[in-house]
């Protein structure tokens, strides 16, 4: 609505333009009365009436923004058009008023062009579904389904929904959600995202997730709220706002006192119009923030970008963070000869298969195929550890307390799993977090990029914190913290050490990532609680895209701080030139428009790729 409102401005403008020319130049209108030595016309009437509309519309706002207390560059508009009306140059009048609404125009489509990935994933929003009931296929909205339906998802089609195969097998492109170039192969049983495409073979799925907790759903309703929350793009221009007001009113006065003619002022104000400044910051931040969205990284606000482009301090959450969530074997060590590591593993992975949890389901991804055999009389319990039989022996796996209890403690500093076969001690096995391949050279390339802390805050045992910060590169580390006492470490960062951007995965996460200055969840697997309190969410399962929004923020404000300070440059020599009355006020109007498309391409030039040192790719 505001940009339509903007629309009609320009519109009403360029036919009050129209209609004075045909009156001025086609009727030769004479005058309907005059003040003093100024005459009006029917062409300096209408353009005089829209021009006092648009200039109280304008003050209203400036003290809408003097309450807030921000003092803006606004007030020269107001002067420009105030004073073309005092001295009667008309035209010079209206291209002040076709430079303000145009110059509003041209940001509008500027920040369209620059916000267009974020309206095409809005776009490709599954909207229809093929609801199957006793076999026939039912069009249905997707809002409209619920779990345990089925759906046919035919070649070429989005899946709706997150849901799970019940018939077919079909490859999937998944790149919208989790980056992954290549097609993923989905078999019955397999899950299914929504917003994937499905490839050349129909399958049918069913549901397991309402519409609005589906994985594209979740996504989109994050772009939607980046875009419900407008960025406070002005600042940038703010910072620069009472400076060059004063500048241009000493310029546009002392030209006066030295001509002795008010003119002089109206053609120094016209050409000081603020509009290159309003636009320079709104364009280059919208374009970084489509950057960012190219990049799989959804930004809910421009301050988010001046706030990263200045981060000092660095804070991860190691689990699901720095690591994959997902733990490997690290060690297998039997207590005799009775039995082997091959057939310590084995037995303990043999009667692990059949549990859900964490460590029982990494033991049994690391081990093979074939070492894992049927067990039988399989027992579990609680918080204890489980038992069974394998190849005729009877196996505990668990705590030490569990599987020889009156064995004596073993200083093991790892995540580890004690095993008994036949009532005898038999060994441990230990296992640690798997780090992500990219964690360390993500580490790395934020020192090159300008970090100067870098740390760990996690709720795991020390040792365990200390070799994963260890293996990737952090030496700052906090371990066996609460979520309260994850908040009071960000809190506690000195005044020049920040601003402080933490990331992390999980709800226990949400706390810290609110607590920061910028909050960066990885928001792969769903809009989880760390999503929705965060200020960025990173959608692909890459830690390193942490880099990737440093260096896109580097490079936005950079353009952005240059985009504003050749506007000024370019404005204040031009006043200079209208000082010596040179420049007729339509002209310097005129000027003016060309000054505000180079600040618009300008601003665009954050859309363009970082420098290998934004990123940090340069070796120190």
């Amino acid at each position: 609505m505001k940009n339509l409102k903007r629309q009609w401005k320009f519109i009403v403008v360029l036919i009050a333009g129209a209609v004075g020319l045909i009156s001025q130049f086609a009727l030769h209108s004479k005058s309907l009365f005059s003040i003093g030595n100024l005459q009006f016309p029917v062409h300096a009437i209408i353009i005089d009436i829209i021009g006092i509309l648009m200039a109280i519309s304008l003050l209203l706002e400036i003290f809408h923004d003097w309450k807030t207390g921000r003092y803006g560059v606004d007030i020269l508009a107001v002067i420009a058009v105030v004073s073309t009306i005092l001295i009667g140059d008309v035209w010079a009048e209206w291209m002040i008023l076709v430079m303000m609404t145009g110059g509003e125009t041209l940001e509008d489509y500027a920040t369209g062009q620059a916000n267009k990935e974020l309206r095409a994933l809005l776009d490709k929003t599954p909207r229809i579904a093929n609801k199957l009931v006793d076999g026939k296929i039912t069009e249905v909205k997707v809002d409209d389904l619920q779990v345990g339906n089925t759906v046919l998802i035919k070649p070429g089609q989005q899946v709706p929904v997150d849901g799970q195969i019940v018939k077919g097998t079909s490859s999937f492109d998944q790149s919208s959600l989790t980056g992954e170039s290549v097609p993923v192969t989905k078999n019955p049983g397999d899950d299914l995202m929504s917003g994937s495409v499905n490839g050349d073979v129909a399958v049918e799925m069913k549901v397991t997730k309402a519409a609005k907790d589906s994985e594209y759903q979740s996504i989109v309703a994050l772009v939607k709220s980046s875009q419900a929350q407008p960025a406070k793009f002005v600042k940038m221009a703010d910072r620069y706002a009472i400076p060059f007001t004063v500048i241009s009113l000493i310029i546009g006065g002392v030209a006066w006192a030295v001509s002795g003619d008010a003119t002089r002022f109206a053609e120094v104000m016209v050409v000081a119009s603020p509009c290159p400044l309003l636009i320079a910051a709104p364009v280059a931040l919208v374009s970084g923030m489509s950057s960012m969205s190219a990049h799989h990284i959804i930004v809910k606000s421009g301050p988010t970008l001046e706030k990263l482009a200045r981060a000092k301090t660095f804070a991860f959450d190691k689990t699901g963070t720095l690591t994959e969530n997902q733990l490997i074997v690290d060690q297998v060590v039997a207590a005799d000869d009775s039995v082997d590591q091959k057939e310590l593993q084995s037995l303990a992975a043999s009667v692990e298969q059949q549990s859900s949890h964490v460590i029982a389901s990494s033991l049994v991804k690391a081990t093979d195929k074939d070492l894992i055999h049927p067990v039988t009389n399989l027992k579990e319990t609680t918080a204890q550890g489980v038992e069974g039989d394998v190849d005729g022996k009877h196996v505990k796996v668990g705590k030490l307390s569990f599987v020889a209890p009156d064995h004596e403690k073993l200083n093991v500093t790892s995540t580890a799993v004690y095993v008994s076969v036949d009532g005898k001690f038999a060994g441990y096995i230990t296992l640690k977090d798997k780090m992500r391949p990219e964690s360390p050279k993500t580490i790395e390339r934020l020192r090159r990029q300008g970090a100067e802390d870098i740390m760990m805050l996690t709720g795991d045992h020390k040792q365990v914190a200390e070799k994963v910060a260890k293996e990737a590169g952090i030496t700052d580390v906090r371990s066996e913290l609460l979520p309260s006492q994850k908040i009071q470490a960000i809190k506690d960062v000195p005044k020049d050490l920040r601003p402080v951007v933490m990331t992390g995965d999980g709800v226990n996460d949400a706390p810290s990532l609110t607590a920061a200055d910028v909050g960066i969840a990885m928001g792969a697997k769903g809009a989880t609680a760390a999503s929705e309190s965060a200020d960025a969410v990173i959608m692909v399962n890459d830690i390193s895209k942490v880099n990737d929004a440093v260096a896109i923020s580097k490079h936005t404000m950079k353009v952005a701080n240059i985009d504003v300070l050749t506007a000024i440059g370019v404005v204040i020599i031009i006043e200079l030139i209208a000082f010596t009355g040179v420049i007729p006020a339509f002209w310097g109007a005129i000027l003016q428009e060309v000054v505000d498309m180079i600040t618009i391409s300008l601003g665009l030039l954050a859309k363009t790729k970082p420098s290998d040192k934004q990123f940090g790719l340069e070796e120190k």
